[in-house]
């Protein structure tokens, strides 16, 4: 007999029911509504079902002590969605219209300019620069060329997209975002990490990138926009993205202008698209350098999709321009 033996021996089967009774209630206290989260993402049977009896009086019962929010913050690091909306996921159910249901138009749809009019300039006191990796160095140099004028909150969200949730939900992330800065203006820059299959409002997976798929990352993109526009009280600069050098990527970058077109239509007067394919690659052309103050300047990162600092630099001029139209800085 070894001591692992000796020591084995030394339990007995109650000591591991009691072992076992005291770890489910420390999941009870403090994790008890994971129970249910985990229940609801079963499919329907009797696993399902007994899951979520256990799950549901669990959640009331960690809901109604301190211990459960006392471990989030705790754990807080570890959690890519730590303290973000959970109203605004892209996984709630029902985020498409009816196909009887006919939008219906709002004022938010005209810009002045398009009526004949001229808008009002305000002072432009906090801008956020979001995205994925895309977003970076725009985010400096925009930052650089505000410096002294207005406050720039720098938060790329780098590996993240539109269509992938693994590592942000950007439904969720959108909306604690204005709900945190409460931005005047908002510049957005995603789109390197796309072309993952989506599930339509029927559950069936639609590969990217035929009209499916864009309708159902238009209309991400589309409660992304509403969340950052705050009602109307945010401005919002959402730039497309540039044709890639590997033309076997170039479908997924058509596909996410294309969605980010139409997602931003129902408030023109409050969401400008940058086209930033249109300067840098224009006709769908990959180019790595470009004229720039009659110079040819190199633009495009070695990896053929992101802007170099001199790129950044000249988009950042472009979204300046775009800026003063609606802020006085």
């Amino acid at each position: 007999m070894d001591r692992f033996e000796a020591n084995a021996r030394r339990f007995s089967a109650r000591d591991a029911i009691v072992v076992v009774l005291v770890a489910l209630g420390v999941l009870v206290l403090f994790q008890g509504a994971s129970i249910t989260g985990t229940g609801e993402k079963l499919e329907p049977g009797p696993q399902r079902e007994a899951v979520l009896a256990v799950g549901k009086p669990a959640g009331r019962v960690a809901s109604a002590l301190p211990l459960q929010k006392a471990a989030a913050r705790l754990t807080s690091g570890l959690s890519p969605d730590d303290e973000l909306d959970e109203r605004a996921g892209f996984e709630i159910a029902g985020t498409a219209a009816s196909p009887a249901e006919v939008p219906v138009v709002t004022p938010d749809a005209f810009t002045p300019e398009s009526l004949g009019a001229r808008a009002p300039r305000r002072r432009l006191e906090r801008v956020l620069v979001t995205g994925d990796s895309l977003s970076t160095p725009l985010d400096l140099e925009l930052a650089r060329e505000l410096a002294g004028k207005a406050e720039v909150i720098r938060e790329p969200r780098l590996g993240t997209g539109i269509s992938k949730t693994e590592i942000v939900d950007w439904g969720k992330l959108s909306a604690t975002q204005a709900q945190k800065y409460r931005p005047d203006a908002v510049v957005v820059f995603i789109g390197a990490n796309e072309g993952f299959a989506l599930k339509d409002p029927a559950g069936a997976e639609q590969e990217c990138c035929g009209a499916r798929w864009a309708a159902i990352y238009a209309n991400r993109a589309r409660r992304m926009i509403n969340s950052f526009r705050q009602s109307g009280r945010a401005h919002v600069y959402w730039v497309n993205v540039m044709t890639p050098r590997d033309p076997r990527r170039a479908s997924i970058s058509n596909a996410v202008n294309a969605a980010i077109d139409v997602a931003a239509q129902p408030w023109r007067s409050q969401v400008d698209v940058i086209d930033a394919g249109a300067i840098f690659t224009p006709g769908r052309r990959y180019r790595d350098s470009m004229p720039i103050d009659g110079r040819t300047v190199l633009v495009r990162d070695s990896d053929g999709i992101h802007l170099n600092v001199a790129g950044a630099g000249f988009l950042a001029r472009t979204l300046l321009e775009r800026l003063s139209r609606d802020f006085e800085f």
